[in-house]
């Protein structure tokens, strides 16, 4: 399936790309955004992060029949910062990040993060990295895997579903996406099972997330970030999973208000104005045309900080 890039043009308006500007896409994916941005910005430059080398080939080929003035940075964005600044690049006019995954490496049964598709365990986007999810779901101990699965997925089964796990692993190794699928059903009792919602769909969320880091990632992203932007410079993330929407949420407030600075209290002379401020008091959603014509961008959230 063709990756289709959610809140396309939102995301691009809310970077109010300027021509001369210096862009960094932190997640590149099939390029869909990294697109739209290299063809407003012909006498600046984008910068673009991914993990994933597929994509990074598509990607490069797309882009260069737009232009030649980007740069690919095959890293995972948490480290955004420093690799910028290896390029001699401290400041940009705005960063965007979607943190959806694509489609191709959901649709791809080879790569082990679909619970439709029977594959070997896998779920990496940087296929070079050791730590695949045969490796979480195989090795980590009952309590570690059980927080994971309840921080990460927000599934209340979480300790029956890694209990079930470590009962099965000690028979046997559980190396396939359907293996895991089979034991999670299982390990959940009829009432849960009648739900609306595949009944693997949060596990399979809590080790993808696990295996790739993607929470210290956007932590990452959200300390280091801020600090790089330009005056006016825009940082703009698209959630698609309440746990990375409230993290937003929170560090985008903590930028943005000062303690105590509420209605009816009068703050002190002394006491500075932030440094940031929120392009929109609400998330920007997709429209319902979006929605009907592309389903998984129903959970997107755009929240775009400013910096004064």
């Amino acid at each position: 399936m063709e990756h289709i890039s959610v809140l396309l043009n939102e995301a691009i308006d809310s970077l109010g790309i300027k021509p001369d500007g210096i862009y960094v896409d932190a997640t590149l994916g099939r390029a869909g955004h990294s697109s739209k941005i290299l063809e407003k910005i012909p006498n600046g430059h984008l910068y673009c992060f991914d993990k994933d080398e597929t994509a990074i080939k598509e990607s490069q080929e797309k882009l260069t029949r737009i232009a030649s003035n980007f740069t690919i940075i095959h890293s995972d964005f948490s480290h955004l910062k420093e690799e910028l600044e290896k390029l001699g690049v401290s400041q940009v006019d705005g960063i965007l990040a979607d943190l959806g995954v694509s489609s191709p490496q959901f649709d791809d049964p080879s790569r082990g993060f679909s619970y439709r598709y029977e594959a070997r365990l896998d779920m990496r986007m940087d296929q070079s990295q050791s730590l695949d999810a045969y490796y979480v779901i195989n090795n980590y101990e009952v309590g570690r895997l059980a927080k994971i699965i309840s921080d990460y997925g927000e599934d209340k089964d979480a300790y029956r579903i890694a209990k079930a796990i470590e009962k099965q692993r000690s028979l046997q190794p559980i190396v396939t996406t359907f293996d895991l699928v089979e034991i999670i059903k299982k390990a959940k009792s009829p009432k849960e099972l009648a739900k609306k919602g595949h009944p693997a769909k949060q596990t399979f969320q809590a080790i993808r997330i696990e295996v790739n880091d993607e929470k210290g990632a956007l932590e990452a992203l959200l300390r280091d970030g801020p600090g790089l932007l330009k005056k006016d410079g825009r940082l703009s993330i698209i959630t698609f999973m309440s746990l990375d929407d409230r993290l937003v949420k929170k560090a985008y407030q903590n930028l943005t208000v000062i303690e105590g600075d509420r209605k009816g209290f009068i703050l002190p002379e002394d006491i500075k104005t932030p440094d940031y401020h929120l392009l929109t008091k609400k998330p920007i959603l997709p429209s319902l045309e979006e929605e009907k014509a592309n389903p998984r961008s129903a959970s997107a959230k755009l929240r775009t900080l400013v910096r004064d």
